[in-house]
């Protein structure tokens, strides 16, 4: 193998190693990071200050009137006043796949609870819960502001459960008087993740100003649900779509914000890695400020997001809207209607449409057999193989070519010598002309093959279907499989993944029997040993599907070069090479690659005679 070939094949194998692990920052930039985040966050009011926090508790409380039986005739003169005053209780609904609990002050969803799926750690799976969670409208009545978080609602009943195809309602209102109301109607069916929230004001006209429409403030802190509070975070951030179908989102790696007037928003989500939170507005949001941040000394919560909407009521008074509470998976959300699927971040660029439109229809064929996750990895891997194997053909029997000629080029080096490198170059290009081969037709076949690679790498950690899915000792499939763990160790962490382990392991072989078949000497035979190391720190956190993935793709790579080989005959190859030498120069084809490099050697050799003289 040349220098120009072991170039390429380097920097291939640099491209996914490096462009993952460099990315990846040092421990004390994390933790300077960190604190950095944590102060800013509490800055900005998204987090907490525990300070702050004590000095509340010792404060003595302003609202007790509705502890104490004591109240201020003036407060309950003012607009809603009566309202203030109550105690706070709960209402349930639920049906199939959610449990929702309403709470009484503040008309708002207090949990919500989808009741066939655990946290890792086997607990009720719970998307938000308590105080620390906002819903509300803010109404200006006279020369007051109120947010209906801090007023009290009358539920119409007591609860309500829902199944099979029944659909119902339940009405929390806040009344202003008994003709002059607003409602936040409720609405369930039987089963689905989706609860519909009508919100419509009555007989308020001259009391709450509705100019410029309603201000909602919703907030939420999400609770960890996975076994990685890193990896969660890294995939957790606000997602918004527009009427213009365009889908965006907040920074994942840190705090972020966006203010955004000029379009109307569709829908707002607060998503996690494999659950999501969304709030979906039939008439569009006119104006959305959305935020997210990460305390990071919080080791319950994942991120803590915030989105303060404007919403214009329709002709009747109302605001439609509805919730979308439920897993990330591709094909439930796709059902939901409004484009939710694109809340599975499938990659950028080709990598996207690679994911959208080849692995996924693929994956969900396979997945109609009910097989092990293990089993239809191993499938897919397979297929993806056989797709790719006349690539995989072709850079055998460039490799092949470049060993044959190896001699050759050998004696090249020994006649001109390594001190004019230029020389050697410009002979060596001479050689494959002559020999009709292509110094990086190795090459090439393997950087066609690298988006379809690096999909994978997006596709297996946002691929919901593989949570709680074990195999072989793989007790979950969406996080790794810690065989070993220990105090933590700059960029390989607290633990050794097996799958990682053995992948590493893997892709050293493949490494070794590579050099072999491309004749790679000194020290260029070592150095393709330093990637699978990259791999190893940096993947050691990373999904044990996606490692078992990989796996998978060296063994079965090692196999097709190993059938390749007794297809492919050095004595033919050789004859070939000789044949294409005695072929008259005009009868020769000029690769493109070849005449570049013949003009760019030329122009360097005239550069050096110039500076000669």
């Amino acid at each position: 193998m040349d220098k120009n070939q072991f170039t390429g094949l380097f920097l291939i194998m640099i491209i996914m190693g490096a462009s993952i692990y460099f990315m990846k920052p040092s421990e004390a930039d994390i933790k300077k990071e960190q604190l950095t985040v944590h102060l800013d966050s509490i800055k900005k009011g998204l987090i907490k200050d525990p300070a702050a926090t004590t000095a509340a508790k010792n404060a003595p409380k302003a609202d007790t009137a509705h502890k104490t039986g004591v109240v201020d005739s003036a407060v309950l003169k003012t607009p809603f006043g009566a309202a203030t005053v109550g105690s706070e209780q709960f209402v349930t609904i639920e049906n199939k796949e959610m449990r929702l609990k309403l709470s009484t002050k503040g008309g708002r969803i207090y949990s919500a609870e989808l009741k066939n799926y655990k946290t890792f750690s086997k607990k009720p799976l719970i998307l938000f819960d308590g105080k620390d969670n906002k819903f509300g409208l803010t109404l200006k009545a006279g020369d007051r502001t109120l947010n209906t978080n801090d007023l009290y609602f009358t539920p119409s009943g007591t609860g309500l459960t829902v199944a099979d195809q029944d659909s119902s309602s339940i009405t929390m209102r806040l009344s202003y008087s008994p003709t002059q109301y607003v409602d936040y109607i409720y609405s369930l069916k039987g089963t689905g993740f989706k609860v519909g929230l009508n919100i419509k004001s009555t007989g308020l006209e001259q009391v709450v100003s509705t100019v410029g429409g309603y201000n909602l403030n919703w907030s939420a802190s999400l609770p960890k649900k996975e076994k990685d509070m890193t990896q969660e975070r890294q995939y957790s951030t606000v997602y918004y779509k527009n009427t213009d179908n365009e889908v965006d989102y907040l920074s994942e790696t840190k705090d972020d914000k966006k203010a955004i007037a000029d379009k109307k928003m569709q829908w707002v989500a607060f998503k996690q890695h494999f659950f999501s939170n969304v709030l979906i507005a039939k008439d569009g949001i006119s104006k959305s400020d959305l935020e997210v941040a990460t305390d990071v000394a919080d080791t319950t919560n994942v991120k803590q997001m915030k989105a303060n909407l404007t919403l214009t009521p329709n002709a009747a008074g109302a605001v439609p809207l509805e919730f979308y509470f439920g897993p990330n998976r591709y094909n439930t959300l796709k059902d939901q209607g409004y484009d939710l699927q694109k809340l599975v971040n499938l990659g950028w660029g080709p990598l996207k449409y690679i994911n959208q439109f080849a692995v996924l229809p693929l994956f969900n064929l396979l997945n109609k057999f009910n097989w092990n996750y293990g089993i239809i990895i191993l499938i897919l891997t397979i297929a993806l193989k056989l797709v790719l194997s006349p690539l995989t053909y072709k850079s055998y029997l460039s490799m092949a070519k470049m060993r044959v000629l190896k001699p050759e080029m050998d004696e090249i080096k020994a006649k001109v010598g390594e001190d004019n490198p230029t020389l050697l170059q410009q002979e060596y290009l001479k050689l494959y002309k002559k020999a009709g081969v292509n110094p990086l037709g190795g090459c090439l076949p393997l950087l066609i093959q690298m988006p379809i690679v690096i999909a994978f790498f997006r596709f297996f950690p946002s691929l919901f279907e593989l949570r709680g899915e074990s195999f072989l000792w793989m007790k979950d499939l969406s996080t790794y499989d810690a065989v070993i763990t220990f105090g933590h160790i700059p960029f390989i962490g607290d633990h050794i993944s097996l799958m990682c382990l053995l992948m590493t392991i893997s892709t050293l072989i493949y490494t070794y029997f590579n050099n072999q078949i491309s004749g790679a000497t000194g020290q260029m035979k070592y150095i393709g040993y330093i990637t699978p190391i990259i791999f190893l720190a940096t993947l050691n956190s990373y999904p044990s599907g996606l490692n078992y993935y990989y796996f998978l793709a060296n063994m079965l790579t090692f196999a097709q070069q190993y059938l390749i080989k007794f297809m492919v005959d050095d004595k033919k190859i050789h004859a070939q090479i000789q044949e294409n030498k005695n072929k008259p120069e005009d009868k020769k084809k000029k690769s493109g690659f070849a005449a570049k490099m013949e003009e760019m050697m030329r122009q360097q050799q005239q550069l050096q005679a110039k500076k000669g003289k």
